[in-house]
């Protein structure tokens, strides 16, 4: 597939003069969901014992849903046979931001009074409940034929707490319809979500909080040993037969694809910012993935020691991430209103992600496939990634460490 180098210009450019008669419009594309209802008083548990779990919203475009279930039927309309279009997801822990970036990869600035960003953000409201926005995979699809995938948080409290049972266990099928502990299930979840992401985008976000947060890191160390056998969609479409060339394609696809990783590294104090913390974080990265299949960076030995004086004055962050646009830095936006602060405000430093991540050269899927495909065969995965013989054995392995309920 030749990965398409989506613009933010021109939106809704589409000329329609014509000797001919005009083409049929292209699906239309859905900005906001609804807000969500407001919550059960009951407080009355489903049949399992769990808290009762939403419905599905009318016009919400959830790939995955808050029941660990792929859906296809509500997002096909909405894709065509296009095959020059670039698949973007993101990963994180809570309130790092994830869907703030997804928005402003979609083009969504909040300049027009009354609409909804495409994607939910917290509200102070839900801030101070100390809950979560996003529940399984939320799908959208940009003007450019751009797909993002925002995901739940991993790591979250929340979620844990909303799958649970009074006894323990998970109202959740995670993995092959087993029953599991919930915080046991809740770690399968990220791990998934990971294995699914790496194996359906052209690019991966990972975002952190903070600086020195490595947890993100080696969840998708995780992910690497446990992606095995889960090939890139390409390899799932009708037009791919099952003759002996196409298996030892398939096989090759299994072990070649990852999408590629950017890293964000959000929520920064203003005292991390320094170039030297920077050229560290990269190199510390490299390192930590040099073993890995995914491709980070250059080599690390090839990499100048930095210190902030043997920099010019005039060095900012962004000037030393911008170059291979797989590091990127995000203040808190508390600073969002600071005259002081050195590097730039979040918004500016959010639209440089945008513009880096948007013109990136995309990893190309092993095999041209249409948008339409691409969802079908995202759907093929996702039920691979529930049924894979590999996590199910790093399950037992998790069960026998002592550190999950029984």
């Amino acid at each position: 597939m030749a990965a398409g180098q989506p613009s933010l210009a021109g939106v809704g450019d589409r000329g329609s003069s014509s000797s001919h008669p005009p083409p049929p419009p292209p699906p239309k594309i859905l900005l906001a969901k609804p807000p969500l209802p407001p919550p059960s008083s009951s407080g009355a548990d489903d049949e399992g014992g769990g808290r009762a779990r939403q419905a599905p919203q009318p016009g919400s475009l959830s790939l995955v849903s808050d029941a660990w279930e792929v859906h296809t039927d509500k997002i096909l309309p909405y894709l065509t046979e296009n095959n020059d279009f670039m698949v973007i997801g993101i990963i994180g822990p809570p309130g790092v931001g994830k869907s703030t970036i997804m928005n402003a990869l979609y083009g969504y600035d909040g300049s027009s009074p009354g609409m909804h960003p495409p994607f939910a953000t917290q509200t102070e409201e839900i801030r101070a409940m100390a809950k979560h926005c996003t529940a399984g995979v939320d799908f959208r699809i940009s003007h450019e034929r751009v797909i993002l995938l925002d995901t739940q948080p991993v790591y979250s409290p929340s979620i844990l707490i909303d799958m649970m049972r009074p006894d323990g266990s998970s109202t959740l099928p995670v993995l092959n319809g087993d029953p599991l502990p919930a915080d046991l299930a809740h770690e399968l979840m990220g791990i998934q979500l990971g294995v699914f992401l790496a194996s359906v985008c052209n690019i991966l976000l990972v975002v952190s909080e903070g600086i020195d947060d490595c947890a993100m890191w080696e969840l998708m160390l995780t992910v690497d040993l446990l992606k095995n056998n889960i090939p890139d969609p390409s390899l799932l479409t009708s037009s791919s037969s099952p003759d002996k060339e196409n298996k030892n394609d398939n096989q090759a696809g299994c072990e070649d694809y990852m999408a590629d990783l950017c890293f964000v590294h959000a929520r920064l104090r203003e005292n991390e910012f320094s170039p030297s913390k920077l050229m560290l974080l990269r190199k510390t990265l490299e390192k930590h993935f040099e073993s890995s299949s995914f491709n980070i960076g250059s080599s690390s030995s090839a990499t100048p020691e930095v210190t902030d004086s043997s920099l010019p004055s005039s060095t900012k962050a962004e000037d030393l991430s911008s170059s291979q646009q797989d590091v990127f830095l995000l203040p808190s936006r508390a600073h969002d209103n600071s005259t002081q602060f050195e590097y730039g405000t979040y918004s500016s430093m959010l639209g440089m992600l945008r513009d880096q991540v948007l013109s990136r050269l995309a990893r190309p899927f092993s095999k041209n496939l249409t948008e339409r495909d691409w969802l079908r065969s995202s759907a093929k995965i996702w039920d691979m990634v529930k049924r894979s013989p590999v996590v199910s054995e790093y399950c037992k392995a998790l069960q026998s460490s002592g550190l999950f309920r029984k």
